[in-house]
């Protein structure tokens, strides 16, 4: 049996989570080694980290770093990446608009509270003026379960979590977006990702005051 990937980050989300993300959906199981100080971090830069930064994730005999090489090597490997060119093609268009809302979300937790009144603001203005109603669009558009071809691929799997993360913050965000509510469910429906929805699943809680906390110690 082939070695499981190796996910090296901190025990949180951060820029791994999509990654985590696709590899339960793809129904491989993963390891996880967590740094939990900057010393520990330290020596992965010193060793194995190419550009100093994490995420990285052994799989196959390599050491990836880059979120977005990470996330395409693994969508190409279990079949979540297209069949075609243009279907690539979209899938990267849809996926990269996706990541722009998600690193809104992710910098969220370490604003101050007067910063993060403003940027909820900001954030719920975005989701439903601009992310929501283009993906929205997209199936009314395509007329498929799934955004492109008919066929579950990496833009699918990002655009679930992100409608579960702004939702962790604005509960009212499918709200006037009836496709995108359908999708949800259709997404939530697939064994693999109800399996990793579950409770005791590799899956990582809401960034808390905890999490801000270790992020800053490690990073800064």
């Amino acid at each position: 049996m082939a070695n499981k990937p190796i996910l090296h980050y901190v025990n949180g989300r951060g820029r791994m989570e999509t990654i985590r993300w696709l590899l339960a959906t793809a129904g491989v199981e993963f390891e996880e080694k967590f740094f939990e100080t900057k010393e520990q971090l330290q020596k992965l830069k010193e060793s194995v980290l190419l550009f100093q930064q994490v995420p990285m994730v052994e799989i196959d005999g390599m050491k990836l770093v880059q979120t977005r090489a990470i996330l395409h090597y693994i969508a190409e490997k279990y079949n979540l990446f297209g069949k075609d060119m243009k279907e690539r093609a979209l899938i990267n268009m849809y996926s990269e608009g996706i990541m722009d809302l998600m690193e809104l979300l992710i910098v969220y937790p370490f604003l101050q509270e007067e910063e993060q009144k403003k940027k909820l603001t900001d954030i719920t203005n975005i989701t439903k003026e601009r992310y929501f109603p283009a993906f929205e669009k997209v199936l009314k558009t395509h007329g498929q379960n799934f955004l492109v071809g008919n066929q579950l691929s990496l833009a699918d799997v990002q655009l679930f979590e992100v409608i579960l993360m702004v939702e962790e913050r604005i509960l009212s965000a499918l709200s006037g977006f009836p496709l995108l509510q359908a999708f949800k469910t259709r997404m939530s429906n697939i064994p693999t990702i109800k399996k990793f929805l579950a409770p005791g699943s590799q899956r990582k809680p809401i960034p808390d005051a905890k999490y801000v906390e270790m992020i800053l110690k490690i990073f800064y």
